[in-house]
């Protein structure tokens, strides 16, 4: 499977990683074929550890490669990271405004219009997920410094992680206001239909715009630190602070020692 994976083109593996992410939000919304919720320790030691990886992903396979390329290409490697970071953030931090407002405004809607209008929220969220995994397979097949296949593959890990609870606080919710269970699947899963187009995207964008890369790349840390700070932390640290911090410890030294012991 290893071997089969790493003979793909950049590009299929940045679709079949985000395929992957995809199907964890699919599996995470199936829940509902079962259950009208799920126990809220094991969704807070989930995130808590998708939250360490996605940190440390951040930087040993976004923000570093971009410090590393931006040098390489002669720019001030601290203002091209620096700004491109920050509007990532700020990307994500949009989308929390859309979505609060979203949640604000159904309210007293039905639940079609609420469902709709909380899956476009998400989706948007998704968005620069999807490209960060894809711009990390498009770096290694670049041979940027500092980008490796393990990184590319754990920071998918560790948003496909995420995702599992995604698809479960979008369906569940759905399932318990009386919605089939078909219906609150499939508005469950469809929030994370982006991610595979997102990273097939991601992937294009690198290899055709190497100039831009580092720009890219640390937009995408941005991005990741921002979703962990406005998702994961809050919802994760709500309930069960100690388990949702081993799940942040376990997950940051797991990518820490996979991507610099290994990578």
């Amino acid at each position: 499977m290893v071997v089969w994976f790493l003979g793909l083109s950049p590009v299929l593996q940045g679709l079949v990683a985000t395929l992957f992410t995809y199907f964890i939000t699919a599996l995470g919304a199936g829940l509902v074929f079962f259950f009208k919720s799920m126990n809220q320790k094991a969704l807070d030691l989930m995130m808590g550890f998708a939250a360490g990886v996605m940190i440390a992903a951040s930087f040993w396979s976004l923000l570093a490669p971009a410090i590393e390329l931006a040098t390489m290409l002669g720019r001030h490697a601290w203002l091209t990271t620096a700004i491109g970071f920050l509007l990532g953030g700020f990307f994500v931090m949009g989308s929390d405004i859309v979505l609060t407002k979203a949640t604000a405004a159904t309210r007293q809607g039905t639940a079609l219009k609420r469902s709709v209008l909380l899956t476009g929220a998400v989706t948007m969220h998704n968005i620069p997920e999807g490209l960060a995994i894809g711009v990390a397979f498009g770096s290694v097949a670049l041979g940027i410094e500092g980008a490796t296949i393990l990184g590319a593959v754990m920071l998918a890990v560790g948003i496909g992680i995420q995702n599992f609870p995604e698809g479960v606080c979008v369906a569940m919710p759905l399932r318990r206001d009386g919605a089939s269970r078909l219906k609150a699947f499939m508005v469950g899963q469809a929030s994370g239909i982006v991610e595979p187009i997102a990273g097939v995207l991601g992937v294009l964008f690198a290899l055709t715009m190497r100039s831009a890369l580092p720009l890219a790349l640390s937009f995408s840390a941005g991005a990741m630190i921002a979703v962990v700070c406005s998702e994961l932390i809050p919802e994760s640290f709500k309930d069960n602070k100690l388990l949702a911090t081993l799940g942040v410890l376990g997950g940051f030294a797991t990518m820490m020692i996979l991507d610099v012991a290994l990578g």
